[in-house]
């Protein structure tokens, strides 16, 4: 059996100090919502990855447990240490702490980090390991009862294999959205499929990726399961040794869905008084995307925006007041 790897990206730049507010996180109207969504508070998001940087000064107040089911450290469960990068770049824009005047932010700041390392230093794991990953994620308690409630994973492979899936379909019947990257062997044509696992699992929510003039990215994926787009190009987040890193592919759109569950978890379970089900937190979803004109092979529902309906509201009462004052006159 085929390992399973890192979906590739590229590394366009490393700096020692990035913008405040990453631009793909403004994008997507993040900061608009995040005092309704009270910054994501209470959700813990699993990144299944290379691990993460455990005491870069952006994350680490965010993490709240992980396991390594790598060979990294010799096998050593308790160690999940980010060796790669991409892992802790994909963490930080999940759930950056929102520090003083320092660091970078993330989607949902106050959420909190579940890291689970099930690729190695060279971006390579096992499907087993990526399988039992998914469980940990799922059976997973913290100290003081919490659950995983959102799980996130930019990797891929091309094999269909039906462990994986029966991982998937647990993790989505208890309630918990599965966020995958499309994968990056896009050709541009949206009339030709290309399919990356388990992105391209029907129960998950498969992510591709746009620039910031929302153009799609070429090297994006497109198929019939693709659900939404967000920005996946010179996206700019933490990374190893407390630096940032602008880096490109699906694996950098997937975060930001990732985190923007958090938020609209948050947001849609205080409006409904209780809590949603898969379904109803991937309607909620949907409900805040925004066509760009492609095919839905390459954007699905379109651009995630998070304030899209107090947006549409806002201007409902501009229009209705407008109506108003012209039978008024």
């Amino acid at each position: 059996m085929k390992n399973i790897h890192l979906i590739p990206y590229r590394v366009e730049q490393v700096t020692a100090a990035p913008p405040r507010i990453p631009e793909g996180v403004r994008m997507i109207q993040a900061p608009e919502v995040w005092e309704s969504a009270e910054h994501g508070k209470g959700n813990v998001v699993a990144v299944l990855d290379t691990g993460c940087q455990t005491d870069h000064p952006d994350l680490a107040e965010r993490i709240v447990d992980g396991r390594n089911f790598t060979h990294d450290d010799g096998g050593d469960p308790e160690r999940f240490e980010d060796y790669n990068g991409h892992g802790t770049h994909v963490a930080g824009t999940v759930a950056a702490s929102l520090r003083a005047e320092e660091g970078v932010v993330g989607v949902a700041p106050l959420a909190d980090l579940l890291v689970v390392k099930v690729l190695d230093k060279e971006g390579s794991g096992s499907y087993e390991g990526i399988i039992a990953g998914i469980h940990y994620a799922v059976d997973w308690r913290g100290p003081e009862g919490q659950k995983t409630t959102i799980i996130s994973m930019s990797l891929g492979g091309p094999e269909d294999h039906p462990e994986l899936y029966e991982a998937v379909k647990r993790a989505v019947d208890a309630g918990i959205p599965v966020i995958c990257a499309a994968g990056n062997e896009g050709d541009d044509a949206p009339d030709t499929d290309e399919f990356a696992y388990p992105g391209a699992y029907g129960e998950v929510i498969q992510v591709g990726a746009v620039d910031f003039d929302r153009r799609m990215a070429p090297f994006s994926n497109t198929n019939n399961e693709i659900d939404l787009v967000a920005p996946g190009i010179n996206i700019y987040s933490t990374y190893l040794d407390g630096k940032y890193a602008s880096l490109s592919g699906t694996s950098m759109a997937t975060p930001h869905v990732s985190g923007a569950l958090a938020l609209i978890r948050n947001i849609s379970e205080r409006e409904f008084d209780r809590e949603l089900t898969e379904a109803e937190l991937y309607a909620q979803l949907v409900r805040r995307t925004i066509p760009l004109g492609y095919p839905k092979t390459a954007e699905g529902n379109g651009l995630l925006a998070l304030d899209i309906l107090n947006k549409f509201e806002q201007l409902f009462k501009i229009l209705s007041n407008s109506y108003a004052n012209g039978l008024d006159r």
